[in-house]
């Protein structure tokens, strides 16, 4: 059996099964959180296409994050749950699932989805199987404990990485989820993991931010891409993002929702040099 060991447990969140929950927990509870924990629904109620969630350190993000699965949580537990964020490495192929059987967290291990895996392979003009691109990659990794917390073993994982956040992958991407959902009747929820921009003032940050997530709430992958490029907003994962609004297109959707936007400055007070954080949903018609 094949199992992807953590690689940042103890760094972006707790190492200790004890203070993972109690950290999550905190990030539900947090003034800048939802203010209360999810209720999760006992039942498959889908209502979205799937959410946007940031990435950092939970001490950071983890208030933001708790916004998507907040809302997760009273969807019921999918089947599939595919969580695709960008490669900070540079290891690995240009767009790469995971392949082997299982991830591990100190909330335990997840089965990965090896035949939802493949499916999306045989669909896809870009994608293939790589392991080295996921082997110190925290962008799938930091989402995994927050579905542990709220689903338990109840679904199964596949994990994503793109180097290449081009709206062309992206689309393949889009297109081979929806050929999976539609043909092969997968339920299937997706998770865009991204940041928004990096390293600059709080007034900065929050005013770039707002430009994208103005593309982002129309469905406008082309144009984020463009106003990415334009305006030099370094928001991190614009092609699991990107795939994300292609999806919701094609399924009918009219619009995302932005469920809470924030900075680290908003959590430490240090506001000259911040990154942001964002999360969403695309909601089903």
């Amino acid at each position: 059996m094949e199992v992807r060991r953590p690689a940042h447990a103890g760094s972006f969140y707790p190492a200790k099964k004890e203070d993972v929950i109690k950290s999550i927990e905190e990030s539900f509870l947090h003034p800048l959180g939802p203010g209360r924990l999810p209720q999760v629904s006992q039942v498959r109620k889908r209502q979205s296409v799937g959410y946007m969630v940031p990435h950092a350190g939970y001490m950071y993000s983890g208030p933001v994050a708790a916004h998507s699965y907040f809302a997760m949580a009273a969807e019921g537990a999918p089947k599939v749950i595919v969580v695709a964020g960008p490669n900070h490495t540079g290891l690995g192929e240009s767009a790469s699932i995971w392949q082997g059987d299982a991830w591990e967290t100190p909330l335990g291990t997840v089965e990965v989805d090896r035949e939802v895996s493949k499916l999306i392979i045989s669909n896809s003009r870009y994608f293939t199987f790589d392991n080295e691109a996921h082997m110190y990659e925290h962008s799938v990794e930091v989402q995994v404990p927050f579905l542990q917390y709220i689903f338990g073993s109840n679904f199964k994982l596949v994990p994503i990485v793109i180097k290449l956040q081009t709206p062309e992958v992206s689309k393949d991407l889009a297109d081979a989820l929806l050929k999976v959902m539609n043909e092969n009747g997968v339920d299937l929820l997706y998770v865009a993991s991204s940041d928004m921009n990096h390293y600059e003032p709080h007034d900065v940050t929050v005013s770039k931010d707002n430009e994208a997530l103005r593309y982002v709430e129309a469905l406008d992958p082309e144009g984020l891409f463009r106003v990415l490029e334009a305006d030099d907003i370094s928001m991190c994962g614009p092609g699991p993002v990107m795939t994300l609004l292609y999806m919701g297109k094609a399924m009918g959707a009219t619009r995302a929702l932005v469920l809470k936007h924030a900075t680290s400055g908003d959590v430490t007070g240090e506001k000259d040099w911040v990154v942001g954080y964002a999360s969403a949903v695309v909601p089903l018609p």
